[in-house]
């Protein structure tokens, strides 16, 4: 067995630094949703998912694939959001075992009364404390993080 290498102390400080501001700007996002709308980001995410979506419907799949979470995860937010009468289900016409996630009106005036909100915290904790080449860094690096993540699950 080889031995693990370990983090240099740029490594450690970049990893921590992850960490804290991720971990700190979830937490403000999830408080301003739910205070907002009674909202969990992972449902704030479906929601925006459908709205840019044609037709403002998705496969469950394709959806679950794109909020990053488990079929599971996804089917018990869906419910929720159904309970709420933010997204319906139906079953997709070209495959019967296929089911779509629809954003309905009430979806769609949710968004639009909660997505200025979430769009302040965004710019504030992280947007706009960075430059342009720093966005543009980060963007860069993020990529290949999920990339090697998604092409090894």
């Amino acid at each position: 067995m080889t031995d693990p290498r370990w983090l240099d102390s740029t490594e450690m400080a970049a990893w921590r630094a992850f960490l804290a501001t991720s971990h700190l700007l979830e937490r403000r996002i999830e408080e301003q949703l739910k205070a907002s709308a009674g909202l969990t980001h992972p449902q704030y995410e479906i929601l925006v998912r459908l709205s840019a979506a044609p037709g403002r419907r998705l496969r469950m799949t394709e959806l679950a694939r794109g909020v990053v979470v488990s079929k599971s995860a996804l089917t018990y937010q869906v419910t929720q959001l159904e309970k709420a009468g933010l997204v319906e289900r139906e079953t997709c016409p070209s495959d019967d075992r296929g089911v779509l996630a629809v954003l309905t009106e009430a979806g769609v005036r949710c968004l639009e009364r909660v997505a200025p909100g979430h769009l302040e915290v965004v710019r504030a904790y992280l947007i706009d404390r960075l430059s342009r080449e720093e966005l543009q860094a980060m963007t860069s690096a993020m990529r290949r993080a999920e990339e090697a993540l998604r092409s090894s699950a």
